[in-house]
């Protein structure tokens, strides 16, 4: 598969081909929202900024929500701006797999999301349909399915392996027709979506592999003050964000694993005991697994590299 070429246009220049791609999603049903032009953000306002009017008048209401198919909508806020497209894939009834090629970040072998997909079929003894499928600036690849009737999917990542996240209730793609500095987002299989396989279903909601669990003390048996310390943080910071009011649930986990981190670092605390408290903690506040999940990962993996040298010697 070729990558796309990247585009050197003015972003103004490309507003009326938005806007046509736009009308041409809400056609087959699929609700768009503005993203910041050649961004993958979306433009809406958050919810710190929420003016609490029209549309969030009960209440800020996420992208997901303010998505449309209504085409006066449309032609308004494309008529403001050379907005990318965000197709929100819940309301649309998708659920679209998203294949990321490896970054330079990444260790030498490590396989594009389409490769490791593949994998993942040849061992369970299973196949993907043709379906939709749209190409990606960074060489990746998105993979378009129908929701199983009577089913939800919620967003996700690395369920299916490394470099293979989905998006389905809870969050959104970019769709094509939309334009980074590194290219445009294309179409490179225009036929219909396939019904997703009921076996890939059974894969992207099987329960999270972090759970939940009654509180373990930590290093129990060496009785110092050390120890003491380390189940002191690890219950203040569980009861930091069980406490996080709406709006600061996710900041409230990341600084909770960045500072327990430095004691897994240490070799004070277990890092599962870690992602089993802050876990409880997020669920207490409402999150749900999806949520929280991989910011737990992303911080603890920070903290645990940004302090390792603070390990001691047994």
């Amino acid at each position: 598969m070729t990558q796309p070429t990247p585009t050197r246009r003015e972003p103004e220049a490309d507003q009326p081909l938005l806007l046509d791609a736009a009308l041409a999603l809400a056609a087959r049903g699929w609700p768009v929202i503005p993203l910041r032009p050649r961004s993958k953000v979306s433009a809406l306002h958050g919810e710190t900024r929420c003016p609490r009017a029209g549309a969030c008048a009960a209440g800020h209401a996420k992208p997901e929500q303010r998505a449309t198919t209504d085409p006066d909508r449309i032609r308004t806020a494309w008529g403001a701006g050379a907005f990318n497209i965000g197709l929100a894939t819940g309301p649309a009834g998708l659920v679209v797999i998203d294949l990321d090629a490896p970054k330079p970040s990444d260790p030498p072998g490590t396989l594009h999301g389409r490769e490791i997909l593949h994998n993942l079929c040849a061992s369970l003894g299973e196949r993907l349909p043709d379906t939709h499928a749209v190409a990606t600036p960074s060489g990746g690849l998105h993979l378009y399915f129908t929701a199983l009737p009577g089913t939800q999917v919620r967003s996700n990542q690395d369920i299916l392996g490394r470099h293979i996240d989905h998006r389905a209730w809870g969050g959104y793609v970019v769709a094509p027709g939309s334009t980074t500095p590194a290219g445009t987002y294309t179409i490179t299989d225009d036929r219909p979506p396939a019904p997703l396989p009921a076996w890939l279903y059974a894969r992207l909601t099987a329960p999270p592999r972090i759970k939940a669990v009654p509180l373990r003390t930590p290093m129990a048996d060496r009785g110092s003050r050390r120890a003491a310390y380390a189940d002191a943080a690890l219950r203040g910071e569980e009861r930091k964000v069980a406490s996080a009011v709406e709006g600061e649930r996710n900041q409230a986990v990341v600084q909770a694993a960045r500072a327990l981190g430095r004691l897994v670092a240490s070799g004070d605390l277990d890092r599962a005991v870690v992602e089993e408290a802050i876990s409880r903690g997020a669920e207490a506040a409402g999150q749900k697994p999806y949520e929280y999940r991989s910011a737990i990962t992303s911080a603890l993996n920070w903290s645990i590299r940004q302090n390792s040298g603070s390990r001691r010697t047994a």
